[in-house]
């Protein structure tokens, strides 16, 4: 145990939930549910990747504070289906929301994950930073039934501010006395969470389980989660 940190703030998407394999299994039963076939997409996996490369885009335009969440959520599907020559701002609507209720009920978690949680929860206090929206992102920490383990959960709504600002680290560490350089930042994304933690000064561990090459110099870098109980 390194005595040397006392709070651990989490990513949650891609970090400790899923996201790829969750979102994947919404969007297969949307494509289902809605007929996406008859309206003229010819299959899933075309379905998926363009989805996948709208919402990519727009998640970083959001970030940029380009867009408003509101845009976010149904545009991705109104550029989607653009792609297929549907337009239909009506089915755009409709398949958001319809993401929107089932993408949180899913509960796939990163390997080691879990375990990862049970064993800090004996040591240290355990937070999560979010870009994602209130709501959804703790329904997806109860659904996936790791709630219990957070003492705060930081969203961007809550915080008024976005990974990688520091506005959303500082509310953070505010809120909980965590003093900098007792506190780490978990989490998967180079630009968001280990930019934006080392904005204000925090220890950062990138979790890159496709250990995807980059020029950074995170405090820490992991391919599995597992090995951070060696870091902790």
């Amino acid at each position: 145990m390194n005595k040397k940190y006392k709070h651990i703030f989490f990513d949650l998407d891609h970090t400790l939930w899923d996201f790829d394999k969750n979102s994947e299994y919404t969007l297969q039963k949307l494509y289902t549910d809605y007929n996406l076939k008859n309206v003229g997409i010819p299959d899933f996996k075309t379905f998926l990747h363009t989805y996948n490369a709208h919402n990519e885009r727009l998640w970083a335009r959001f970030r940029s504070g380009f867009i408003k969440r509101d845009e976010l959520r149904w545009k991705r599907f109104w550029l989607t289906m653009l792609d297929f020559q549907i337009g239909d701002t009506v089915l755009a609507n409709e398949l958001s929301m319809a993401y929107l209720e089932l993408l949180p009920t899913q509960t796939i978690l990163t390997p080691h994950a879990k375990e990862l949680l049970e064993y800090c929860n004996e040591h240290y206090s355990i937070h999560l930073i979010t870009n994602g929206y209130e709501l959804t992102q703790k329904m997806k920490l109860q659904f996936s039934g790791i709630s219990a383990y957070f003492s705060e959960v930081f969203t961007s709504e809550r915080c008024n501010g976005i990974k990688p600002h520091k506005e959303i680290f500082e509310f953070a560490l505010s809120t909980t006395g965590a003093g900098i350089e007792e506190s780490i930042m978990v989490g998967d994304a180079l630009d968001v969470d280990i930019l934006g933690a080392a904005n204000v000064g925090m220890d950062q561990v990138y979790y890159n389980p496709t250990k995807m090459q980059h020029d950074r110099k995170p405090t820490y870098e992991v391919a599995s989660l597992s090995e951070l109980k060696s870091i902790f």
